[in-house]
């Protein structure tokens, strides 16, 4: 292992170049060590770097500035002095002394030193998850209920703004998922995360999933949408797209209302052509209060061939986005993103009744969302219902 604090600090070096965006191979080079050590390093570490392996910084002396005082203090430097050429606080530099000058002969000895900080950030502490069973409750239950780790941190913030204790940070959620001997939450409980790995991964990759779509007669391009729409200031524009099943055999519709991210499910029991499409469509917008039709964005997919006739029967005027461009229906990319916990790519679709899809739509409709400030979307939506001439203002 060689001298005190080394094998630390090539972990530190392997985790800060994981931070980067280093694959295990790069990060195990510039640590020094074998990939499958890396690795093992990873695995073990459930993709979080834990307490123990960060970086020394900030108020921490590090390694390197140990040595650095061990020289200056043999060449007799004063504390002060040694202060201003490390550029730390003479108060940091007179404890690090004090603490760690030993022996008779009164040295300084930076290994010494480092091991001694070492075993101090290594006390053992409680978890804060595993020390309290009602917050482990509550988190576990809003694991269950697949909200995010940030969305119950946040949330917990507003239930109970009295009580401290009932406070959890989302990345403390996080390593008591993915750290092995955090003994907070179930392992298994990962499962209920958006992504369901078992492992963290520091980057996601770049998503070039788009197909070629055909083109769609009559179609009103989304640069005539009414500009109300793009910044989100009144209720009733929508986005909708298809979730698509195994082979491309099953589907279903998905709308998201831009304001309130409030989202509603079509059932496609006979396909996702044109013609099942405008079926499920219409019964579905007409379910809407009037002011709530105002628009609805879709990507240029033939399922939306029969738009014209959806637009006569519900009074909803549609636009199409740009070719191979999703983002320009963001919200509802990223409402797929969340569908897919409950309907992962590669299943059957079909086999899905529509008092399932109902049973879904309440459930994220239910989980509390960063850009609504942490209120559910169908508070946002009970609340547009319920006030006269209220106007939404989430961006």
């Amino acid at each position: 292992m060689g001298r005190p604090g080394l094998s630390r600090s090539v972990r530190v070096v392997f985790w800060e170049a994981v931070r980067r965006g280093g694959s295990l191979e790069v990060a195990s080079a510039a640590a020094g060590v074998s990939t499958p050590t890396g690795t093992k390093w990873f695995r073990n570490a459930g993709g979080v770097l834990s307490n123990g392996e960060s970086q020394t910084r900030g108020r921490f002396l590090s390694w390197q500035e140990r040595e650095e005082i061990a020289l200056l203090r043999a060449e007799g430097l004063t504390p002060a002095g040694i202060a201003r050429s490390l550029g730390r606080a003479r108060s940091t530099i007179g404890r690090e002394l004090a603490r760690n000058t030993t022996g008779r002969d009164g040295r300084y000895r930076a290994s010494t030193a480092q091991a001694a900080a070492e075993r101090r950030a290594r006390r053992p502490k409680a978890a804060k998850l595993a020390a309290d069973a009602e917050l482990r409750a509550w988190v576990r239950h809003g694991l269950e209920d697949w909200w995010s780790p940030e969305q119950i941190s946040a949330r917990l913030a507003e239930e109970f703004p009295d009580r401290p204790e009932m406070r959890v940070s989302h990345e403390t959620i996080y390593q008591s998922l993915y750290v092995q001997g955090r003994g907070a939450l179930r392992r298994e409980l990962t499962a209920c995360l958006r992504t369901g790995r078992a492992l963290r991964k520091p980057h996601r990759m770049p998503d070039g999933r788009r197909q070629g779509r055909g083109r769609i007669p009559d179609m009103v391009t989304l640069s005539e949408r009414p500009a109300e729409a793009a910044d989100r200031a009144v209720p009733g524009h929508w986005e909708g797209d298809l979730i698509v099943g195994a082979d491309g055999a099953s589907a279903i519709g998905t709308l998201v209302e831009r304001s309130t991210r409030y989202c509603l499910l079509v059932h496609l029991p006979t396909g996702k052509d044109a013609i099942s499409v405008r079926d499920q469509m219409i019964p579905t917008i007409t379910s809407l209060p009037e002011h709530l039709r105002r628009s609805l964005t879709w990507d240029q997919g033939t399922e939306m061939a029969r738009h014209t006739e959806i637009t006569l029967a519900t009074d909803l005027d549609i636009y199409f986005c740009d070719p191979h461009s999703p983002w320009q229906r963001g919200t509802n990319e990223n409402t797929n993103g969340l569908l897919r916990q409950y309907f992962p790519k590669g299943t059957d679709l079909s086999v899905h009744t529509p008092e399932h899809l109902a049973a879904v739509a309440v459930q994220l409709n239910g989980r509390p969302r960063k850009t609504l400030q942490w209120r559910t979307p169908a508070e946002a939506l009970d609340q547009l219902l319920s006030t006269p001439g209220h106007v939404a203002t989430t961006n």
